[in-house]
């Protein structure tokens, strides 16, 4: 490969690195193909990319991104990982991949810069996803105004309640 075409690759790559949520850096030594093709195809589905790229044109590449505090752990055979979307979702795909596959090691990650150990991504992982966020949100936000709602038509019910036992009692005492 001539020294233009890597340029161009490490500039995209950057590129991807820049517009990333998460990337986790995995070990896969020791993995088949037939099990690396099947953990593409679980992270093609979850709309994550998952890479083994040169070291030193990965190191270059992070240079100036949010994936340069861990680019000292650029070493040995190394895949990347990058998740525009879903954090949860990559770090969910990864450990469930790699307690069934003990030769799957996630070396480290980082997330908005913030590097993640391994234990991190792990606790990442057992998160609810987004969308259960989200709704757990929504059902709050809702549950609000709600309350307040019926707090505020909860007054005028007491009232009329209060004035209608009155009525009720003077027309006893009147009989």
């Amino acid at each position: 490969m001539d020294i233009e075409a890597k340029k161009l690759i490490v500039q995209k790559l950057k590129e991807r690195l820049d517009r990333s949520k998460v990337v986790i850096l995995t070990d896969y030594k020791g993995l088949n193909v037939g099990t690396v093709t099947e953990l593409r195809s679980k992270l093609r589905e979850a709309q994550v990319e998952f890479q083994v790229i040169k070291n030193t044109m990965l190191r270059r590449a992070s240079e100036g991104t949010p994936v340069e505090p861990i680019k000292e752990y650029f070493k040995g055979p190394s895949a990347i990982a990058i998740s525009y979307d879903d954090p949860v979702t990559l770090a969910k795909i990864l450990s469930d991949f790699a307690k069934t596959n003990d030769k799957l090691e996630i070396k480290i990650g980082v997330m908005g810069g913030k590097v993640m150990d391994p234990a991190m991504v792990k606790a990442l992982a057992t998160l609810p996803s987004r969308e259960v966020l989200l709704a757990t949100v929504l059902a709050t936000m809702q549950a609000v105004p709600t309350s307040l709602v019926r707090a505020l038509s909860d007054v005028p019910r007491r009232m009329l309640n209060v004035l209608q036992a009155i009525k009720d009692q003077k027309e006893q005492s009147a009989a």
